[in-house]
Order: structure tokens, then sequence, then C-alpha cells
């Protein structure tokens, strides 16, 4: 009797097991059909073009704001002697962004303009931080 139970017990054992592997084939074929997991729209992000050699081509989606300065707090930290604890912001807004001077000692520059106010970024934008400059690219 107990030889009866153990046999179906492997046997129910296999067809679960067997059950799995065709529900994750199945998922997996589904993918490839598709062509794999669907990526988002691609939203703005900041490049670093020029700056210090280990931040040069680091890219940030702005998926929300970004806080940039020397301070560790910051969500982009540049280590340079002109760029002040929390310089500046960067907030996603629409399909563009909102840049903005956070009362930085010696300023920052958008496309050659100083920021005095916020101000409505695009993609091909550069911001400049002391000899630092971001590029906001799509990605």
């Amino acid at each position: 009797m107990a030889d009866v139970i153990l046999l179906f017990g492997r046997i129910l054992f296999i067809g679960l097991l067997y059950l799995f592997l065709f529900a994750a084939v199945r998922t997996g074929v589904g993918m490839v059909a598709s062509g794999g997991v669907r990526s988002k729209a691609k939203g703005l992000a900041l490049t670093v073009a020029e700056g210090p050699r280990e931040l040069r081509g680091v890219t940030l989606q702005l998926s929300g704001p970004i806080v940039i300065g020397r301070s560790p707090d910051a969500d982009l930290v540049i280590a340079d002697d002109f760029v002040s604890s929390i310089h500046a912001k960067v907030i996603p807004d629409g399909d563009g962004a909102i840049a903005e001077d956070l009362n930085s000692t010696n300023g920052t520059i958008v496309n050659g303009q100083p920021l005095t106010r916020p101000m409505r970024l695009r993609e091909g934008d550069t911001i400049e931080l002391g000899t630092n400059r971001l590029k906001v690219v799509r990605a």
C-alpha cells in the first residue's frame, strides 16, 4: 500500500514539475516573440561632457529632481572647488526639464547665459558649473 502512495506522489510531483516548466517556457517564448522586455519611451538625461575624469560620460536619467553639488548629499557629486556644496537642481517637466541655481557662489551657466531664474531645458542644452559641463540628452 505504501508503494502505491509513493508512486502516486512521484507521478503527481513530476506532473506539477512539467506544468511549471511549460509555464516558464511559454513566458520566455512570449518575450522572444515580442522583442523582449518593452522599454519606456526615451526621456531626458544629464551626461557629464566635461569634468573630473571619473565622472566623464556618466549619464543620470531625469526620472526625478537631481541636485548637483560638492556635498555628499547631492545626487550628482562633483569634487570641484568652483562648485558649491548644493549648487543647482534639474527637475523633469513634461518633455523638458527646469534648471535652477541654488544660490551658488560662482553661478550656473546654461547655453552660455548666466542662470538667474529657473530656466526650461531641452535636449542639446548645456549646463556649466565651474569647469564642468553637463549636456541634456535623450536616453
